[in-house]
């Protein structure tokens, strides 16, 4: 494997290796089919599993259809915005310097690397699908300062399947002449002995976390903020305020979308203004933060992650199951979608946790999702997609009225949005920063190369990327209090994760249900809840409980009694892992 470092402060690109990319159907007559495949394609995914080599293994997987890549031909990295060797703050969103943050993104440090991959390949691409062709898996920090190295791994060759054809992609650097692919069945292996430990963040500190952002948003007590809700250092900078979420790029009502977005945070019952504090305070008030938690488990064994993939993909068909560089996990989340200059997203927030069935649940699923707390979380999120998003995307319609996502352990409201990307010359895209709290750049305009092409999956990305769905509302409040609150680095744990091709298509989920590898036989898992000003600490920690469950079931473990709270434990915080993630 060739590992690529990419710095953000350099001018120039490193060496890319020249690859030569040919992909080809293998379900037809063709004799090219890998061997455990000529007699006939797997018609399970267990059975398909079992083929494929337990290490560097990468897929982006929703049913029965997606992308699997084994092996790895380059994997291009870059850390922090202030380079790969260096990390500002101490590694938790907010905490990047001003200096540092005039620095390229990694989204747009990535997507440079990979323009300049994919020039210079020789691609013989006999499918013509999304996903053949040259494919990189993706997986980027949540947070512009983390200490994990955002990612595109390509594989050394990737198994793709999409409207009922199978397809096989050959990814070698030039001078590679090592024999072809070579499969040998392998049974699947169970996790053996899981236990959980504690992880960053404890249940007990979540509650006093959850209890803290609540009164903070109410302005019965202010956290590192100045009395309008604002973080002193953001409020100083801004003048004293932030453009609420429901607004253009500039700060006009109304974003870039169709009659069916909602309308703006600010009618959807946030949090009272304190003290007297006039419009510019309650435009920068805390309304929404994502508060997350962790949670460590470890096997006795290694964690064979096909395993887990294929628990993961039984369990949850209808999620986007992945593995990028040892996060595991399975979505229902989809960020960003590019197919062909059209885009498409899934936004969830507000959420009901099952006790049985959820079929038989929806009335009651119904009647909590269309309160008050679960309706002003979804139309803050729906209206963050829309504000950044709107902008790249004239056409842009979002649905007018959310539908309930049923998955087994829990229901959540749902929306989608679809539009056409608007070249960037254009007007609609020319010029604009997105929403409040993106990872603005000058020059965006020409970010992706032509003044006639649309903009990029990673471009998108980063006009998007982080939502109110897993950052808040305001998103600079938001983070300071995520920062200050949860105190450890959410590394790669609702970030940007899915792939992308030479054509400019692809699929970028929210790492969501989700656990990163941190040795072979350890993973760390996360699960988060939107929090507003009427939210109670004890439903908050069941909801993460319950979005932890996915990820538990398939490792073969179960949380501890949370009831009662935790001992032993006074600080509520226990000392992350010093080892990298693994893969």
């Amino acid at each position: 494997m060739i590992t690529v470092d990419l710095d953000p402060a350099a001018v120039e690109l490193p060496d890319l290796p020249a690859l030569r990319v040919r992909s080809w159907f293998i379900d037809g007559v063709s004799p090219e089919a890998p061997r455990p495949f000529r007699a006939g394609l797997p018609t399970a995914p267990v059975e398909f599993l079992a083929q494929l080599p337990v290490d560097e293994l990468s897929c982006w997987v929703r049913g029965t259809s997606g992308l699997v890549g084994f092996g790895r031909a380059v994997r291009l990295r870059t850390r922090g915005t202030a380079g790969p060797g260096a990390v500002a703050g101490n590694g938790v969103p907010g905490a990047v310097a001003a200096d540092e943050a005039a620095l390229p993104s990694r989204f747009t440090v990535l997507d440079r690397a990979w323009r300049a991959l994919v020039a210079s390949a020789r691609i013989d691409d006999g499918v013509g699908l999304p996903g053949a062709g040259l494919v990189g898996f993706t997986a980027l920090a949540f947070s512009p300062d983390s200490r994990a190295h955002s990612v595109i791994d390509v594989p050394r060759y990737l198994m793709g399947r999409r409207d009922g054809r199978v397809w096989l992609t050959d990814i070698a650097p030039d001078g590679d002449n090592a024999a072809g692919l070579a499969l040998a069945a392998s049974p699947l292996r169970a996790p053996v002995g899981a236990r959980v430990l504690p992880g960053s963040v404890s249940a007990q500190a979540y509650r006093a976390n959850v209890a803290q952002a609540s009164a903070a948003m109410r302005g019965t007590s202010v956290i590192g903020t100045s009395a309008a809700g604002l973080p002193e250092t953001d409020a100083s900078k801004a003048g004293g305020r932030v453009t609420a979420f429901g607004t253009g790029a500039h700060g006009s009502p109304g974003a870039a979308a169709s009659p069916g977005t909602v309308g703006s945070p600010g009618e959807s019952g946030g949090a009272a203004t304190a003290g007297g504090a006039g419009a510019a305070g309650e435009a920068g008030r805390l309304r929404k933060a994502v508060l997350a938690r962790d949670a460590v488990v470890e096997t006795v064994e290694d964690i064979d992650v096909r395993a887990v993939l294929g628990r993961l993909n039984a369990d949850y068909p209808s999620c986007w199951t992945f593995d990028v560089a040892g996060l595991v996990g399975a979505t229902p989340e989809l960020l960003i979608g590019v197919q062909d200059g059209t885009v498409t997203s899934r936004v969830l927030a507000g959420t009901y946790r099952v006790q049985q069935d959820p079929a038989a649940e929806l009335d009651a699923a119904r009647a909590q999702l269309g309160a008050a707390k679960d309706s002003a979380e979804h139309r803050f999120a729906i209206n963050s997609l829309a504000a950044s998003l709107g902008p790249l995307s004239p056409d842009l319609h979002v649905d007018a009225e959310p539908h309930l996502l049923q998955l087994a352990n829990v229901i959540h409201l749902a929306s989608d949005a679809r539009g056409t990307l608007a070249p960037t010359g254009s007007a609609a895209g020319a010029g604009s920063g997105g929403a409040p709290g993106s990872e603005h750049e000058v020059g965006d305009g020409e970010a992706a190369g032509s003044p006639a092409a649309p903009p990029s999956i990673l471009e998108v990305a980063r006009r998007v990327h982080p939502t109110a769905a897993v950052g808040g509302v305001p998103p600079a409040a938001a983070a300071a209090l995520i920062a200050e609150l949860e105190g450890a680095d959410r590394g790669r744990y609702a970030g940007p994760v899915g792939w992308l091709d030479d054509r400019g298509n692809g699929q970028l989920g929210i790492a969501l249900r989700c656990g990163q590898l941190e040795a072979r036989n350890r993973i760390r898992l996360w699960a988060g809840a939107g929090i507003m000003p009427d939210s109670d600490p004890d439903s908050e920690l069941a909801e993460t409980a319950a979005k932890l469950a996915p990820m538990l079931r398939a490792l073969g473990a179960r949380l501890p009694d949370e009831a009662g709270g935790e001992t032993g434990d006074t600080a509520g915080r226990l000392s992350p892992p010093e080892s990298p993630p693994v893969g």
